[in-house]
C-alpha cells in the first residue's frame, strides 16, 4: 500500500474475466485509506439488466476523457484496464492484449499524474472461459459482443501487489509511456505470478505455511 501516491493516480491493470482481486483491492483501499478509486468500464456492460445501478454506486461508468481527467484533478484514484473486454475474454494466460491502446498514457500526461500498474495472482484461476477459438476471435473484432461460457468460482490465494508508481515525465510521448507500464506490470507478473496458471496448485497455496505466514 505504500505504493499508492497520496495524489491522484491511473491504477493499471490485466482484466482477468472476473475482477475478484481489483474489487478486492478497491474495497481496501477505502478501508484502509478512506480514498475513491474510480473505474472505467466499457459500455457494452450496461446491456447486462439490473447491474447499472451496481456499477454507479462502486463508481465504475463509461467516463469520457473529460470526466477521468475531473476525476484526477478532484485527487482521487482512477482504475483503466487497457486490454479491457478482449483480455478478459481471451486471456486466460496473464497475457496483456493491449494492441496500440495509448489512451491511458496520453490521460496520464494530460492530467500529470502517475501510474500505478497492479497485479493479482491466480486472478485468472477463480475463473476462466472455455470456446476460445479463431472463430470466437473472429466473430468478437468483427461485432465486440462475444461471450464465451465461464466456470470457476474457485477459492484461489489472491494477492494483489501495487508496483511502484511511474511518474509524470512531460518529456515522453504516450507510446513511450504505454510501453513503459506494460513492462512495469509484466515485471510485476513475472515476479509474482508462475506460469501456465494451475488451479489446484493456487488452492493449495492456501495451505501453504509461506504463503500463510505472508
Amino acid at each position: 500500500m505504500e505504493h499508492l501516491p497520496k495524489g491522484p493516480g491511473i491504477v493499471i491493470f490485466h482484466h482477468s474475466i472476473i475482477l475478484v482481486g481489483y474489487t478486492l483491492f478497491l474495497t481496501k483501499v477505502y478501508r484502509e485509506k478512506g480514498r475513491l478509486c474510480h473505474s472505467v468500464i466499457d459500455h457494452g456492460l450496461y446491456g447486462i439488466p439490473g447491474l447499472k445501478m451496481f456499477y454507479d454506486v462502486i463508481l465504475m461508468r463509461d467516463f469520457t476523457k473529460a470526466e477521468c481527467v475531473e476525476i484526477l484533478k478532484k485527487g482521487h484514484l482512477l482504475g483503466i484496464a487497457p486490454g479491457g473486454a478482449r483480455e478478459a475474454i481471451f486471456s486466460n494466460d496473464y497475457s496483456l492484449m493491449w494492441g496500440n491502446r495509448t489512451g491511458f498514457a496520453q490521460l496520464a500526461l494530460e492530467a500529470k499524474v502517475p501510474i500505478i500498474p497492479i497485479f493479482t495472482q491466480n486472478s485468472c484461476e477463480t475463473y476462466r472461459t472455455i470456446g476460445k477459438t479463431r472463430l470466437t476471435k473472429w466473430l468478437y473484432e468483427k461485432t465486440r459482443r462475444v461471450l464465451l461460457p465461464i466456470y470457476g468460482g474457485f477459492p484461489v490465494k489472491l494477492r494483489t501487489y501495487i508496483g511502484e508508481p511511474i511518474p509524470y515525465d512531460p518529456n515522453i510521448t504516450p507510446t513511450e509511456l504505454a510501453e513503459k507500464t506494460k513492462t512495469a506490470l509484466e515485471n510485476l507478473q513475472d515476479r509474482h505470478q508462475k506460469r501456465p496458471g494451475n488451479i489446484l496448485r493456487a488452492l493449495s497455496e492456501r495451505f501453504d505455511k509461506q504463503y500463510k505466514d505472508d
